[in-house]
């Protein structure tokens, strides 16, 4: 607990700039609206720095955070409960996939797990680009195969990745 609570606390929060700098946050965005032309699901990304002390101290780990982003940024508040949350916690370098109701009675854990996988292999190796293009890419296919477009297709939530501050 010392080493995470130490990795934490000296994580600043502009580390995420230089990962993710704006040119990049706008392709992440480009790349999340042109993924959601081909399914019904809508994909948040976030990224995280690092966590409070004092909820390193209580134990929570990334896959908690993830969950409690998932409900700030209001990923679940779409029509068919069709919301995919990616984010990334950098001083774990770990990756969770939140996916709504709607689409985890459809898709296991297992897959969204895989491709959290693979991201996380692209950003240890440094490649912040291609890990998160490869996940919203892979996390797309899902949803094109589980929810498919309608004629209708709103965009429900902001396709603008979110650099998160506790």
């Amino acid at each position: 607990m010392v080493s995470r609570l130490l990795k934490h606390l000296f994580m600043p929060s502009w580390r995420l700039w230089k990962y993710f700098p704006p040119a990049l946050l706008a392709e992440i965005e480009s790349a999340i609206r042109e993924s959601e032309t081909s399914h019904r699901g809508e994909i948040r990304f976030a990224a995280e720095a690092s966590l409070p002390v004092s909820a390193i101290w209580r134990g929570v780990n990334a896959r908690q955070a993830a969950i409690g982003a998932f409900g700030g940024l209001r990923v679940w508040d779409t029509e068919e409960n069709s919301g995919v949350l990616i984010y990334l916690l950098l001083a774990d370098r770990d990756i969770e996939i939140v996916a709504d109701r709607g689409i985890a009675a459809r898709v296991e854990q297992a897959e969204w797990d895989n491709i959290a996988k693979t991201m996380e292999r692209h950003y240890r190796a440094g490649d912040f680009r291609s890990g998160t293009f490869e996940g919203i890419r892979r996390a797309s296919e899902l949803l094109a195969r589980h929810f498919p477009p309608g004629p209708e297709n709103p965009n429900e939530l902001p396709n603008q990745p979110v650099l998160l501050k506790r």
